[in-house]
């Protein structure tokens, strides 16, 4: 288990729902990966590098909701600026299993 937090230290972490509404391979990534382009509602579009080629193909990806930290500061990965992180769990392979909302949300939506 990870130390402790304070529930404010929580509220710093802002969670939106948005659609994947581009992936194209990263043949740059150290790691296999997608670059995504999510798109947030109000809070427009940002991009993404994702290490999920194991379970999902990219026709998979394309119009499939996911949550996503989307108040970090943006980070270069080989050639590509990632905006936000993409939420999911590593499975008994250590294969990356997305977390997704059990119905349709609107884009952009605060997961609370």
């Amino acid at each position: 288990m990870k130390q402790s937090i304070t529930f404010d230290d929580f509220l710093k972490v802002d969670i939106r729902v948005g659609t994947i509404i581009e992936v194209n391979d990263f043949p740059k990534a150290r790691k296999p990966a997608y670059q995504l382009r999510i798109d947030f509602g109000d809070l427009g579009i940002k991009k993404s590098s994702a290490q999920i080629t194991d379970l999902y193909t990219k026709e998979d990806l394309l119009n499939k909701q996911v949550s996503a930290i989307v108040n970090f500061k943006p980070r270069q990965i080989a050639n590509f600026m990632s905006e936000c992180l993409v939420l999911g769990v590593y499975n008994k392979n250590n294969e990356v299993v997305l977390l997704e909302a059990s119905a349709p949300i609107k884009n952009g939506e605060q997961i609370s």
